[in-house]
């Protein structure tokens, strides 16, 4: 991507074995609403608050407009539903790095490997599309689950924000954890030849 391309001129569709990334659009507003009314899921994200639906419409516009940022709906092929969302934010193509987010909204998708493949979409698009170098995540530190999630894609902790996180009347750790691209390739080709 060159220096002062919008990220917006993405593609609309990153498509998966089981699920499809798909360019948000007002359509998904309700259930983005819905995930984030989830107290534990904003707990776990950071989010400090639920959306209200003129909320909900003011970030989607501000997604929409914002030229360092690609944002997709996470589709479930089987039974053509929404489950998560997911994205790269802080696009910064002179320095080839930008973060990303997966999030799975639906409590009955989690733990079924969906944010596995998204993770591995988007970084295989981020890599070789975008031809970006870096790319960053920020996790709770106490929230387990993640950190093993993003370990499992290849991201590696590169330092800690201590006491970076207010939740519950407490503060916690903040891991910031990153992938090269080179980590990706050799994930990749190690992936490539246990399949062979």
């Amino acid at each position: 991507m060159k220096e002062g391309t919008p990220a917006s001129v993405g593609p609309r569709f990153l498509i998966g074995e089981r699920v499809t990334l798909r360019r948000m659009e007002e359509r998904d507003l309700p259930h983005v609403r819905r995930w984030y009314g989830d107290a534990e899921l904003r707990r776990l994200t950071g989010i400090i608050e639920p959306l209200t639906e003129e909320g909900v419409r003011e970030w989607h516009a501000a997604v929409v407009a914002d030229r360092r940022r690609l944002w997709y709906t996470i589709d479930l092929d089987e039974g053509d539903r929404a489950i998560g969302e997911a994205g790269l934010l802080r696009i910064v193509p002179a320095w080839r790095t930008a973060d990303m987010s997966v999030i799975i909204g639906e409590p009955d998708a989690r733990g079924k490997g969906y944010g596995s493949e998204v993770g591995r979409l988007l970084l295989d698009f981020a890599f070789s599309y975008l031809g970006l170098h870096r790319i960053a995540i920020g996790v709770v530190g106490f929230h387990e689950e993640a950190l093993r999630f993003w370990r499992g894609l290849g991201f590696r902790q590169e330092g800690v924000q201590r006491d970076g996180y207010l939740v519950d009347g407490g503060f916690h750790d903040f891991v910031m954890m990153s992938i090269l691209e080179s980590d990706w390739r050799e994930l990749s080709a190690g992936q490539e030849k246990e399949e062979a």
